[in-house]
C-alpha cells in the first residue's frame, strides 16, 4: 500500500483504521472503541481501555525476549562519558526508583514535576512515573526560578524529582539554588524532592525534605505497572503561551502509545532494535516524544545526547554519534543545522565518519530553509525530510512518510499530511482556500490520537486558543498554502505574515531569500511598524564564519536580492549584519520580542531565551536603523 492509499484507509474509516493501530499495544482491557466524542467540540480516544506506558516501553519488550537489547545510550560529550543501558537494565532500575516514589506517597493522578538534564535518569524518572499512573510535567533544566514556581503552582506536584546541576560547554549551571528558589516563590509546596547528585555539582540536601536519588531507593520493594485508562494523563507539558502564562499542554495515555508507535516505521522508518537519534533536550515535545516514548514503546534504542552540534568538541559531533551508535534516522532542528554550516560550511568534517549506516534526516521545530536543506543533502548525501508539528499535537502533522513510501521531495515543504490529519488552508472567514494561495492552516476535528484533548485545567483557555476562531476545526497558529499535490507549504507562523502597503507578505519567504545570500549563514526578517505603508518588513543577517567584506556592501546585495525574488512590494530597504539572533533554547527565534523591541514597546523578556545580552546587541543594531527609540 503507498501514501494515498493508507490516507484514504483512513479517511474512509477512521475508527477502523486506529483501532487496527491499537493492536500494535498491549492493553490490560481493550477499548471498546476508538473515538469518545464528548461533545461540544472535545474528543477522547481509547478512553475505556485500560493499559500502562511504562509497561509499553520496557517490560513488554523483556518479556519477548529483548531484555539483552541496548534501551538507552548516554553519548556526553561534555564530560566524556558513554553509558549503555540495556531493556532489563531499564526495567530494574525504574521499577525500583517506582518503588521508592511509591514508598513517599506518589500514586496514581500525583503530579511530579521532572527538572534535569540530558541524562538517562530523566527517562527513569518518566517512565516511573508512568508505570505508577503518576502524571509527570518535565520543566526543561535551568529554566528561571519564577518559571519553575509557575509551573509549580499550576501542576501543583506532591514531588520534584531533580538533578544538583546542568552542564553547558564551559560551565555548570546550578539546579538546586534555582529549585530551592521556585519552591519558596510557590504557593504550593510539594512534599519532597529527589535529587540526583551529579558528580559535578554535589548538591546541599535539606533534611527530611531533599531525598538523595540513590539513598531512598535502597531497601524498597520495586513497584509493578499501575493499568490506567486510555484517557488517563500520561503527563503535562507546559508550552508558551502568547499571553505569558503558559498553557500546559495534557497528553492522554492511550492515544499516546498509540501514535507514536504508529510513526516510527511509517514516518522515521526505523524497526525494532534499530538506533533512533533525535537531538533535542526531554524538556521539549521531542525528547517527550522521541527521546524517551516513541523509541521505546517500538522497542528501539534510543539516545541521550548531552552535548552541542558544535563546540562539543567541533562541528563533526553529529556525524561521530551518527556513525558510532549506528544511528538509522536521526532527527534535529534546522538551527541545529545552521550552526554545523556556519563553522563548517563546506562540510570537511562528514568526510571523517562513516555514516552509511544513516538513511535519513528529520528536521522540525522551525521552518527549514531551503538553503540549509540543500546544503545537508549535499554534504551528507542523504535524504533531508523536513516535518511539520507541534508541542501541542505530540507527532507529526505533515510529514514524509517514509516507512510506507518515498514520495519526492519537494524543498521548502514538510510534504504530506499524515493519517488522522484532515488539514486545510482557510481565509479570515473560516472558508477553504483554493490550491496554491496562502491562508491560516487549520485541521478539522477530531485531531487524531497523541494530539492534546485539552490543557490542564484550563478548558475555556483551550477553546479560546485553538477551537474559537474557526469553528469545527483545530487552529494551528500557522499560515501556509497546500499546492495541487497535496503538499502542504508552511510559511510562517500567522502573526509572521506582514502586511506591506496592503499586500499580504510572508517573513520566511524573504529569509529564504536572504539565506540563499553565498555570505550568509543564518537570518531572521520582522514587519516593523510604518506610518505609510502599515508594517515594513526588516531583516537582520548572521555571516559565515570567515566572511570579512565590508557589512554595507552585503547590506546591499540583500536588499538587492529580495527585490530580484520577491519584488519592490516587499519594500525591503532595511537590513543589518548581527553577530548573532536572540533564541530559545530549542533554537526558535525570538521574532515577536525583536518586533516589540523594534517598535520601543514594553516586552517581557521570554523565559526560554537562551542569552538575554544578544536582546541588547539587535537594540544597537535597530537604533542604527532609527528604530528601538528610548
Amino acid at each position: 500500500m503507498g501514501y494515498k492509499d493508507v490516507y484514504e484507509s483512513w479517511k474512509s474509516d477512521p475508527e477502523g483504521f486506529w483501532m487496527q493501530q491499537a493492536e500494535a499495544i498491549d492493553w490490560d482491557q481493550k477499548p471498546s472503541k476508538a473515538l469518545f466524542d464528548q461533545g461540544n467540540d472535545l474528543y477522547e480516544w481509547y478512553a475505556d481501555g485500560l493499559t500502562n506506558t511504562c509497561w509499553n516501553a520496557v517490560d513488554r519488550h523483556v518479556e519477548g525476549g529483548r531484555g539483552g537489547q541496548v534501551a538507552i545510550i548516554h553519548d556526553s560529550p561534555i564530560t566524556g562519558t558513554l553509558h549503555k543501558i540495556t531493556y532489563s537494565e531499564l526495567r530494574n532500575r525504574v521499577a525500583r526508583l517506582a518503588g521508592a516514589l511509591r514508598a513517599k506517597g506518589i500514586e496514581k493522578g500525583d503530579r511530579v514535576i521532572i527538572y534535569m538534564p540530558m541524562v538517562p535518569e530523566a527517562l527513569e524518572a518518566m517512565l516511573a512515573c508512568a508505570r505508577l499512573g503518576a502524571i509527570h510535567s518535565v520543566v526543561f533544566g535551568g529554566f528561571a526560578a519564577n518559571e519553575l514556581a509557575v509551573r509549580i503552582d499550576d501542576a501543583k506536584p506532591k514531588a520534584i524529582i531533580a538533578a544538583s546541576c546542568g552542564l553547558e560547554p564551559g560551565r555548570v549551571v546550578h539546579y538546586k539554588p534555582l529549585l530551592d528558589g521556585a519552591i519558596e516563590l510557590a504557593t504550593h509546596k510539594p512534599d519532597f524532592t529527589v535529587i540526583f547528585q551529579r558528580e559535578q555539582e554535589v548538591a546541599k540536601l535539606n533534611d527530611g525534605y531533599d531525598f538523595d536519588w540513590h539513598g531512598f531507593q535502597y531497601g524498597v520493594e520495586p513497584a509493578d505497572c499501575v493499568p490506567v485508562e486510555g484517557n488517563h494523563p500520561a503527563y503535562i507539558l507546559y508550552t508558551s503561551g502568547t499571553t505569558g502564562a503558559p498553557k500546559g499542554v495534557i497528553r492522554h495515555t492511550g492515544g499516546h502509545l498509540v501514535a507514536l508507535n504508529w510513526s516510527m516505521k511509517n514516518i522515521y522508518n526505523v524497526d525494532p532494535g534499530d538506533t533512533f537519534w533525535a537531538a533535542s533536550d526531554v524538556g521539549w515535545v521531542v525528547g517527550h516524544s522521541y527521546i524517551c516514548y516513541a523509541p521505546l514503546i517500538h522497542g528501539n534504542t534510543t539516545i541521550v545526547f548531552e552535548g552541542k552540534p558544535v563546540g562539543t568538541p567541533d562541528a563533526g559531533t553529529f556525524w561521530r554519534v551518527i556513525s558510532e551508535h549506528n544511528v538509522r534516522s536521526f532527527f534535529t532542528a534546522p538551527t541545529a543545522f545552521r550552526a554545523v554550516k556556519r563553522d563548517d560550511p563546506k562540510g570537511e568534517f562528514v568526510k571523517k565518519y562513516d555514516i552509511s549506516c544513516l538513511r535519513a534526516i528529520y528536521l522540525a521545530g522551525e521552518r527549514a530553509d531551503p538553503d540549509t536543506i540543500e546544503w545537508a543533502q549535499r554534504i551528507s548525501g542523504k535524504p533531508i525530510y523536513d516535518h511539520w508539528w507541534q508541542t501541542e499535537t505530540g507527532w507529526t502533522i505533515a510529514g514524509m512518510p517514509a516507512g510506507i513510501e518515498a514520495l519526492p521531495v519537494k524543498i521548502g515543504s514538510p510534504s504530506v499530511p499524515m493519517p488522522g490529519y484532515d488539514v486545510q488552508i482557510l481565509d479570515e472567514a473560516g472558508h477553504p482556500m483554493p490550491a496554491g494561495e496562502l491562508g491560516a492552516i487549520a485541521v478539522k476535528l477530531p485531531l487524531p490520537p497523541g494530539t492534546l484533548p485539552t490543557l490542564w485545567n484550563a478548558e475555556d483557555r483551550f477553546r479560546k486558543s485553538y477551537l474559537s476562531h474557526f469553528p469545527g476545526y483545530y487552529e494551528t497558529g500557522d499560515a501556509g498554502m497546500i499546492d495541487e499535490d497535496g503538499y502542504l507549504y508552511i510559511m510562517a507562523r500567522t502573526d509572521d505574515v506582514i502586511n506591506v502597503a496592503g499586500h499580504r507578505l510572508s517573513t520566511g519567504g524573504m529569509e529564504e531569500v536572504l539565506a540563499a545570500h553565498p555570505d550568509v549563514a543564518e537570518s531572521a526578517v520582522i514587519g516593523v511598524t510604518d506610518e505609510l505603508k502599515g508594517q515594513l518588513p526588516m531583516g537582520f543577517v548572521c555571516l559565515t564564519t570567515g566572511v570579512n567584506r565590508p557589512h554595507d556592501e552585503i547590506v546591499k546585495e540583500c536588499v538587492k536580492l529580495v527585490r530580484e525574488k520577491i519584488g519592490p512590494v516587499a519594500a525591503f530597504k532595511l537590513c543589518a549584519v548581527v553577530d548573532r539572533l536572540p533564541k530559545t533554547r530549542s533554537g526558535k527565534i525570538l521574532r515577536a520580542t525583536m518586533v516589540k523591541i523594534a517598535d520601543s514597546e514594553e516586552f517581557k523578556l521570554p523565559a526560554t531565551i537562551d542569552d538575554p545580552a544578544i536582546l541588547d546587541e539587535i537594540k544597537v543594531a535597530l537604533k542604527a536603523m532609527g528604530y528601538a527609540k528610548d
